[in-house]
């Protein structure tokens, strides 16, 4: 019998707790598949931030560590710089976390060129903790806690963390993703591989922005969800390369 799919040792045996319709499944197994294909799983760290992705540290077949919420890139710092050479280090994130509560954190590390890897999971909401307006949510969207949409005039406009990051000389590789659709999917693993090969080479900071689905928060079927990124997300958060030092971008 022709073998057509085996899962990737860079997850454990384990079930995810994540909502039916949530792309983090997607996303970690892209993580994990990278991970073990480059043969990294063994001299990688990760950390794991606060949000829907905080038991990742169960998920990921590699030493995790828990970071307290919107920390992940200070806890990343001081683990590279302690394990400098042959090891691997990622954050995984989502937008509450990291545009938020952390977005002190996000920014120095980027400046200072920190030679880590973040895995930033943006689907415009605050999943864990009830649904409440992020960041990143949509002119307009209605949340928890802008029941009536977004207002600019009274809560400011979505920040794009990508193209701010690109802006600082520190950062080495920053790309924004989407795991919508099949075709998205596949490059936002080549553009996950391209940031831990980014850190292999020494080059500094790499983030890879991924937009994902909070079916649950967004009171969407999976299906409509996935449509809701296409149409509504990817407008806002516009994909591509905004930051590539090794192809002089």
């Amino acid at each position: 019998m022709e073998l057509v799919f085996e899962k990737t040792k860079g997850l454990r045996d384990k079930t995810t707790h994540y909502c039916p319709g949530c792309t983090h499944g997607i996303i970690h197994r892209l993580v994990a598949e990278v991970m073990e294909e480059m043969g990294i799983l063994e001299d990688t760290v990760g950390v794991a931030s606060v949000g829907c992705s905080v038991l990742s540290y169960e998920y990921f077949n590699c030493d995790m560590t828990q970071a307290a919420h919107g920390r992940a890139p200070a806890v990343a710092t001081g683990l590279k710089r302690v394990l400098p050479e042959g090891r691997f280090v990622f954050t995984y994130q989502g937008d509450g976390d990291l545009a938020s509560i952390g977005t002190a954190e996000i920014v120095h590390a980027a400046a200072r060129g920190e030679n880590i890897t973040v895995i930033f999971v943006n689907n415009a909401i605050y999943g864990m903790t009830g649904g409440q307006m992020a960041p990143t949510s949509l002119l307009g969207q209605k949340t928890a806690t802008s029941p009536f949409g977004r207002d600019a005039g009274l809560q400011g406009s979505p920040i794009r963390i990508s193209e701010m990051l690109a802006t600082l000389d520190g950062a080495a590789y920053i790309t924004r993703v989407s795991s919508h659709d099949v075709p998205n999917i596949i490059k936002a693993k080549k553009a996950i591989r391209k940031a831990f090969e980014t850190q292999k080479k020494g080059l500094g900071f790499s983030l890879v922005e991924i937009l994902s689905t909070c079916p649950t928060n967004w009171g969407l079927d999976p299906l409509e969800s996935l449509h809701w990124v296409r149409d509504n997300m990817v407008p806002v958060f516009q994909l591509g390369v905004y930051k590539d030092v090794e192809e002089g971008k």
